[in-house]
């Protein structure tokens, strides 16, 4: 049976830290990635695990977490794999297959692109993983997928690869019948959800799904 969530905090923008706040869990297993600790502090928590090269933390951080009996798996900065992935090793190999990445967006652009594309790495095709900023999540539909939302949020569904075809949704205000999306095109961008779910489903390829929930909802999220 597999575990609980793990959620890896990274040092990217938090733009809406009471909304995201609000989407934890008490069972969740927290990982800082790095300078991803200061997120974790801001919400007023502790992680689990602290990982990477930790240049981003101060040693007055490290001093507080190691008090507090946090594991620290420290790495030298010469290394093959980002902050963020040996987060992603770490809990891979702890057993939790839902993980959620908070705050891998916004910030250096490179970073960004490189925290989007970690999402279709091989290993992790049968996990369920996200990236989530308290307004936005991203993920990768293989296949199925559902959102989960509220209506008027926006979805779009952007392909992996050069193609996706038999593109199938459901739920959305423009629906799609068994089309085929293109990478080099925005045949998919800025749909719209009509009610709490939508459904896509991908005959061939893999799509990035954008969720962008509604700017009323995250303000209605963060004063509650």
């Amino acid at each position: 049976m597999s575990k609980k969530r793990a959620v890896i905090f990274v040092n990217g923008e938090l733009s809406y830290p009471a909304a995201l706040q609000r989407m934890m869990r008490p069972d969740d297993f927290l990982v800082a990635a790095d300078g991803g600790l200061r997120h974790l502090q801001t919400l007023g928590l502790t992680p689990h695990l602290l990982i990477g090269d930790l240049d981003s933390v101060s040693l007055e951080d490290v001093a507080a977490m190691t008090a507090r009996k946090v594991q620290i798996q420290r790495f030298p900065p010469q290394k093959d794999d980002t902050d963020l992935e040996l987060a992603l090793q770490a809990v891979r190999h702890a057993g939790y297959r839902q993980i959620v990445l908070v705050a891998a967006l916004g910030g250096r652009l490179d970073h960004t692109l490189g925290n989007l594309y970690l999402l279709t790495n091989p290993a992790f095709h049968d996990f369920q993983v996200c990236l989530e900023d308290g307004q936005t999540e991203v993920f990768v539909i293989r296949q199925t997928g559902t959102v989960r939302g509220s209506a008027g949020d926006v979805v779009s569904l952007l392909p992996v690869e050069a193609e996706a075809s038999g593109v199938t949704t459901e739920g959305l205000a423009y629906p799609l019948r068994k089309e085929t999306l293109w990478r080099c095109q925005g045949r998919g961008i800025s749909n719209e959800m009509l009610g709490e779910t939508a459904k896509i489903t991908v005959e061939d390829g893999a799509l990035f799904c954008v969720h962008s929930r509604q700017r009323s909802t995250v303000e209605k999220r963060r004063n509650e």
